[in-house]
């Protein structure tokens, strides 16, 4: 994928160079696209290391401990899908949910003997339902701004659309949920209990990490200190909980604290890496470290640099204005929308691209047709947020699959609030539901002539 991407990127700078482009623009503007993915980079190396000192310290290893008691194939999916919902609704975060929470749910399905995979798109799911609908959510604001509406009109407008998605995938998740209920699972979870409570010391203590990057995400801290942040301390509190886990790590040639600091290094860089003798548990918590992240920063480089090109040099207009001229009715003008902002995921293969030029590209429209903003904002999130993370080569999609550690086609039928959020967007569309009008002129001079 990466190579393709390269090569790709490749082509469309030779058309450009034919277009009559100099090499000095395209190369001045293939800088500004790495720039402008800066922050996703230090986001990327924050989870390598946070994944590495959170298994080293303890944290996944006891959310796994208690989950395996507490979660039943029963209703696990479904599970998965509401905690990851609630907490990406406190956080506004779904790559620091995924990453967190998702890494610890996709480790455990395997140890009590249901899906990853299923899984997986559970946890997706739930996690885009705060990036949709959170204030604290950075596409959320950034989907308002563009529109030219306050945060709250937006997502009250989203409401309409993520509210019955999110019904669906609850729905979807808990019929999942009880086929696994009536299946006779002979998974012995008993040895593996026994065997991390071996490796490791399960105390509540070992989830102050976690909880130290809820709060830090509530304060509104930036996604990469937060995370960045946790992980040290995960690191610090594996030196004073975990010794015995990190016996492998250390050499006895070194001073006890820099021996401690140099594992804790080599954990942040490399992952954490164990050998118990269950392979269950060493597929689990032999993960992590920044070096683990980059084959997904590889494919983000090629596919931001890609889609900006195809966006500063207007070769995506060319493709966007013979569809803008056949919508002649509402519900065509959004499932316009709709579908320039999923074929901009796939095309462009950046979430960014997807909700920034719809909205650029349509507002005149929308505006000529007296539409307010929030019926743009709205299919504009449905489809350009939501469908980042089914397409392998998007950065969204390269990150959840990186982090999950399940390819992007595999977990892409089970994400059903991504599924159902545009197709919820088209319904509203066309049956012309929810959808708000500004008034004429002449009306809002005769409503003020009266007030």
């Amino acid at each position: 994928m990466q190579v393709a991407l390269i090569f790709s990127t490749m082509v469309v700078a030779l058309i450009l160079l034919k277009n009559g482009h100099t090499w000095e623009e395209i190369s001045k503007s293939s800088g500004s696209a790495l720039a402008s993915v800066s922050t996703p980079f230090f986001i990327l190396f924050g989870v390598g290391a946070l994944i590495g000192t959170w298994n080293m310290s303890g944290t996944i290893p006891t959310m796994v401990y208690y989950g395996i008691q507490l979660l039943h194939p029963s209703y696990f999916y479904v599970a998965a899908f509401a905690i990851c919902g609630i907490i990406s609704l406190g956080i506004g975060s779904s790559w620091t949910t995924a990453a967190t929470m998702g890494v610890g749910l996709v480790g455990l399905a395997s140890m009590v003997g249901v899906s990853p995979v299923i899984t997986a798109g559970a946890v997706i799911s739930g996690s885009y339902v705060g990036d949709k609908l959170s204030p604290l959510s950075e596409t959320t604001v950034l989907t308002a701004e563009l529109a030219g509406i306050d945060v709250l009109t937006h997502i009250r407008a989203m409401i309409w659309s993520s509210g019955p998605a999110a019904i669906i995938a609850l729905i979807a998740f808990t019929v999942l949920s009880l086929r696994e209920g009536g299946v006779v699972h002979t998974v012995d979870t008993a040895s593996e209990l026994s065997k991390l409570n071996q490796i490791f010391w399960i105390t509540p203590l070992n989830l102050l990490p976690l909880l130290l990057l809820v709060v830090l995400s509530f304060r509104k801290v930036r996604a990469s200190l937060a995370i960045l942040a946790s992980a040290l301390f995960a690191g610090f509190m594996a030196t004073v909980l975990q010794r015995p886990a990190m016996s492998q790590l250390v050499s006895g040639s070194y001073w006890a604290p820099l021996s401690y600091l140099r594992g804790v290094w080599l954990v942040m860089a490399n992952g954490y890496h164990l050998n118990s003798g269950v392979p269950e548990i060493d597929s689990l918590l032999s993960r992590g470290g920044m070096r683990s992240m980059l084959p997904t920063l590889w494919i983000i480089i090629g596919a931001v640099v890609f889609g900006t090109l195809l966006e500063e040099f207007n070769l995506l207009g060319k493709l966007i204005n013979p569809i803008l001229e056949r919508a002649k009715t509402t519900g065509s003008l959004i499932a316009a929308v709709v579908g320039t902002a999923i074929g901009l995921n796939i095309v462009a293969a950046d979430q960014y691209i997807a909700l920034v030029l719809p909205i650029r590209l349509y507002s005149a429209a929308f505006e000529k047709r007296r539409l307010k903003p929030q019926n743009l904002s709205r299919p504009a999130a449905d489809a350009g947020t939501v469908t980042s993370a089914l397409v392998p080569w998007n950065s969204c999609g390269a990150f959840m699959a990186g982090t999950l550690g399940i390819p992007t086609m595999l977990y892409l039928p089970f994400c059903i609030f991504n599924i159902a959020s545009p197709i919820m967007s088209l319904l509203l569309g066309f049956t012309g539901y929810k959808i708000e009008y500004n008034q004429p002129a002449e009306a809002q001079v005769e409503a003020a002539r009266k007030l």
